[in-house]
């Protein structure tokens, strides 16, 4: 290959990929500014914007209205209340309660995580007293997934009790048609419940980092071919005294 064809090609190819990274440089700074975004509306709710029982209801996937601040209204479905165990909050080891909330106009069911109590460690398998209002009931909190899955030895538990919380075993075994996403019920403590919930943890830096690293690529790219292409053979390119040129 000639040198003149060799620099073109060189040249093109550092041009497409110092165009590649740095596009997507720009696309992770996009996403870290939509999470954002994101956050200052989970951390600030607009009551014009909260997601209804219609909306929710009418939504294909659920898992889209994610994060977003809802108000539902229905009733308790208290008999199948779930205590997940081995939940901490306050450096303190209690259950998560999370009871079904029947949707008003509905068959469906959405699961509410409603709050943290502490267990009875001389009597493992005692409930913890909670009050649960009989009666139409309006809830208000963030959509969220299921709580994260702890290690468990043996086969899923079944009773009021859980380590764990499997949606399509529960509703199987319920025979209620539960919703892809849960209510992480909001506000002050209440019916012996505490809401000291963490924030969500969308990843923004983690949209910064990659970003960063893509930029990084698109520079090291640059000054390769400045020092390949055009420092180097400066450097190297024999003196016109050098009697050895």
């Amino acid at each position: 290959m000639k040198p003149r064809q060799r620099f073109v090609l060189i040249t093109l190819a550092t041009l497409v990929g110092m165009g590649l990274t740095i596009a997507l440089g720009f696309w992770q700074l996009g996403r870290a500014a939509q999470k954002e975004a994101l956050q200052a509306r989970m951390e600030a709710p607009d009551a014009r914007h909260l997601v209804d029982n219609a909306l929710l209801l009418a939504s294909p996937q659920p898992e889209t209205l994610l994060y977003q601040h809802a108000l539902l209204r229905g009733h308790w479905l208290a008999e199948h209340t779930l205590y997940l165990d081995n939940r901490p909050m306050h450096d303190r080891v209690g259950f998560y309660v999370i009871t079904p909330l029947q949707l008003d106009g509905s068959e469906r069911v959405v699961l509410v995580q409603r709050g943290w109590v502490p267990r009875n460690f001389e009597q493992r398998d005692k409930l913890p007293a909670i009050s649960t209002a009989e009666g139409p009931v309006q809830v208000q909190g963030r959509l969220a997934l299921p709580p994260g899955k702890l290690f468990e030895l043996g086969p899923q538990d079944s009773g009021a009790i859980r380590q764990n919380l499997d949606l399509a075993q529960w509703s199987a075994q319920t025979h209620l048609g539960a919703l892809a996403v849960l209510l992480t019920q909001t506000g002050a403590p209440s019916e012996g419940l505490l809401r000291d919930w963490p924030p969500p943890q969308l990843g923004v830096e983690k949209h910064y980092g990659y970003a960063l690293q893509w930029f990084g690529m698109a520079t090291a790219l640059a000054l390769f071919y400045l020092w390949y292409q055009f420092l180097k053979p400066i450097i190297q390119r024999p003196k016109d005294n050098d009697p050895h040129a």
